[in-house]
C-alpha cells in the first residue's frame, strides 16, 4: 500500500505495493520517506479498522449500500463473505443484532471508534489496555474475540492483500489536495513542527462505510481523521480535524484566559442547532469558535463566520476579526494564541450577539453526487487469471488449476507465466503436495514476477522451510521478502515475524 507522510512543508512517502485482483490504476513514481520520520502524520489504510469494517458488513450493516458512492470492494467483500458458510459470522451477526442502534450513522461511528483503539490480528486487543475508553467503544464491548476468529476463519488477511490496490488508488486521490491542506494550514498559523512533541495527526481511508463519512478521534496523544468512499476528496473535514489538533492543546494550555470571557457563552444557550456539550463547555466552544473563524479567513469567506455565529459559535466574527490582527505581526499563533481573547470587547461583542438570529438546525455540507464508471473489463490472460484466482479463493481447486495452466498457454509473456506458476503453486500446497509446491514458486521466481508475485511467492517458501525445520533457509528467504521495495505490507509485515520466529501452522 501506497502511504503518505504529511510533515511541514513536504510530503514524504513510502511504497508498499499490492497486486489487484482486477486491473489497478497506474501510480506515478514514488520518494521514500525519510525513516526517522516515518510513524509520523500518515496518510494510509488501517488493517484493524478493515477487519471491523468487513465484519460488520458480513453482520447486516448496510447503510447505503446501493448509493452512487459506495465503494465497490464493499459489494465484492459482501458477495464473497455471504457465499460461504462461516460460524464466525454467525456469531457475528448475533452479536450485532443484540447491539443495534438505530441511527445507522451512530451505528458506523462506533464500529468506527472501536477500530481505531484496537491492534490488528491475530488477538485484536487493545493498544492501551489501561486507557479510560469512550461510552461509544465500551457500548460494544466483547467484540475482539469474534473479530480474532472471523480473521482467522474468511481469511481476512487475503481480503486485506486484495483491498490495497483499491487503497493505493483512494490514497493517491487525497495525497495532493490534503498536502496542500496541511501546509495551508501551518503557514497561516505559522506552525513551524507538526503538532507537538508526541503527538501524532493520522488519516486512515477506508473502503468499506458508508460513502462521504468524515469522522474525527482525539485519544489522548492521537488524532485520527476517517474517510470514507466520496465522488470527491473530502478535505474540508481532513483541513477542520488537523486544526483541532493544533489548535485544541491551545485552548486547554490558555484556558483560564478563555475563561474570562464565559460570560459571553450564555448567548449560545438560545441556539437551538447548537449541541449541548458547547453549551456546557465554554472552552471548546471558544476553540470550535475560533477553528471556523480560522477557516472564514483562510478561505476569504467572511459569511461563514457570521454563519457559524448563528448556529451558536458566537465567538466566531469576533475571533475572525482578532485574526485580521494577528495576521498582520510576526508570532506564530500558538504564541499569539491568548491575545485573541484579550483583545474581545465584552461591550461591543454583547451588542453584536443581542442582535443575532439563531438557525434552527446546522447547514449541511453538499456532497457532490458520484458518476458511476464501469471498470475496465478483463481480456485475455489477465481474465483467465482473475478467474483463476476467483475459483481458487472458493476452493475449487481442480478449476482453478485448469484455469492456471490454461493461462500459460494463452501467453508467452513471462509476468503472466509467473502468476499463473505462482497459482498453482498454491494449487499443490492446498492439496496436501508441498514439494510440488514449493518447484512451482521456484518457477515462479525464474521467470519475470511482479512484486506482488515475487514476495508471496519467497514467503511461501520460508514457511515451507521453516516447516521442514530448516530455519537458515526459512530466514533467508524472509529476508529475501524485506528486500522486496514494493512488496505489500501484510507480505512485509508477515516477513519480519518470521525473521524473528519460526512459522507455525
Amino acid at each position: 500500500m501506497i502511504r503518505f507522510f504529511i510533515m511541514v512543508g513536504i510530503i514524504c512517502l513510502t511504497a508498499d505495493s499490492a497486486l489487484p485482483q482486477a486491473q489497478p490504476p497506474v501510480r506515478p513514481p514514488v520518494r521514500q520517506a525519510p525513516a526517522a520520520n516515518s510513524a509520523q502524520n500518515q496518510l494510509d489504510g488501517s488493517e484493524a479498522l478493515f477487519t471491523v469494517l468487513a465484519a460488520i458488513n458480513a453482520a447486516g450493516y448496510d447503510d447505503e449500500i446501493n448509493a452512487a458512492s459506495t465503494h465497490a470492494f464493499r459489494h465484492s467483500l459482501r458477495t464473497q463473505l455471504a457465499t460461504r458458510n462461516l460460524d464466525s459470522v454467525y456469531q457475528l451477526k448475533r452479536f450485532f443484532r443484540d447491539h443495534a442502534l438505530r441511527d445507522p450513522k451512530a451505528e458506523l461511528s462506533r464500529y468506527i471508534s472501536y477500530g481505531l483503539l484496537i491492534d490488528g490480528p491475530p488477538d485484536f486487543g487493545y493498544r492501551d489496555p489501561d486507557m479510560l475508553r469512550p461510552p461509544d467503544v465500551t457500548s460494544i464491548e466483547g467484540l475482539s474475540p469474534l473479530l480474532a476468529a472471523f480473521h482467522k476463519e474468511a481469511n481476512v488477511e487475503e481480503l486485506w492483500q486484495r483491498a490495497q490496490p483499491f487503497y493505493d488508488q483512494m490514497i493517491e486521490q487525497y495525497h495532493e489536495p490534503v498536502s496542500r491542506a496541511v501546509l495551508g494550514v501551518n503557514a497561516y498559523s505559522r506552525n513551524t513542527t507538526s503538532g507537538y512533541l508526541g503527538r501524532h495527526f493520522q488519516i486512515f481511508v477506508d473502503l468499506l462505510g458508508a460513502p462521504n463519512q468524515v469522522q474525527s478521534r482525539s485519544y489522548g496523544d492521537d488524532s485520527f481523521v476517517v474517510v470514507t468512499p466520496a465522488a470527491e476528496p473530502q478535505i474540508d473535514g481532513i483541513r477542520h480535524a488537523y486544526l483541532h489538533y493544533l489548535i485544541d492543546p491551545l485552548g486547554l494550555k490558555f484556558s483560564d484566559d478563555i475563561k474570562k470571557k464565559h460570560a459571553l457563552g450564555d448567548y449560545a444557550l438560545g441556539a437551538g442547532a447548537l449541541d449541548e456539550h458547547y453549551k456546557t463547555n465554554f472552552v471548546d466552544l471558544s476553540t470550535e469558535s475560533l477553528i471556523k473563524a480560522v477557516e472564514s479567513r483562510m478561505d476569504r469567506r467572511p459569511f461563514m463566520a457570521e454563519q457559524a455565529m448563528k448556529e451558536g459559535f458566537v465567538l466566531a466574527p469576533a475571533l475572525a476579526e482578532q485574526l485580521a490582527v494577528f495576521e498582520k505581526q510576526e508570532q506564530a499563533l500558538r504564541l499569539y494564541f491568548p491575545n485573541l481573547f484579550v483583545g474581545l470587547d465584552f461591550k461591543r461583542e454583547e451588542e453584536r450577539l443581542s442582535k443575532v438570529e439563531f438557525v434552527a438546525a446546522r447547514g449541511s455540507r453538499v456532497v457532490r453526487a458520484a458518476q458511476v464508471v464501469k471498470p475496465p473489463e478483463l481480456t485475455g490472460v489477465a481474465k483467465t487469471l482473475d478467474n483463476a484466482e476467483t475459483v481458487y479463493r472458493d476452493r475449487n481447486l481442480d478449476q482453478a488449476r485448469q484455469l492456471y495452466l490454461r493461462a500459460l498457454e494463452e501467453t508467452t509473456e513471462p509476468t503472466a507465466h509467473a502468476k499463473a506458476y505462482y497459482g498453482l503453486a498454491r494449487v499443490a500446497i492446498l492439496q496436501r503436495d508441498p514439494q510440488t509446491g514449493d518447484r512451482l514458486f521456484r518457477k515462479a521466481l525464474e521467470l519475470q514476477p511482479d512484486a506482488e508475485t515475487k514476495s508471496w511467492s519467497l514467503l511461501y517458501l520460508a514457511r515451507l522451510a521453516d516447516s521442514q525445520g530448516d530455519r537458515e533457509q526459512a530466514v533467508e528467504h524472509y529476508r529475501a521478502v524485506l528486500a522486496i521495495q514494493d512488496a505489500p505490507d501484510t507480505v512485509r509485515q508477515a516477513a519480519s515475524k518470521g525473521v524473528a520466529e519460526a512459522f507455525k501452522r
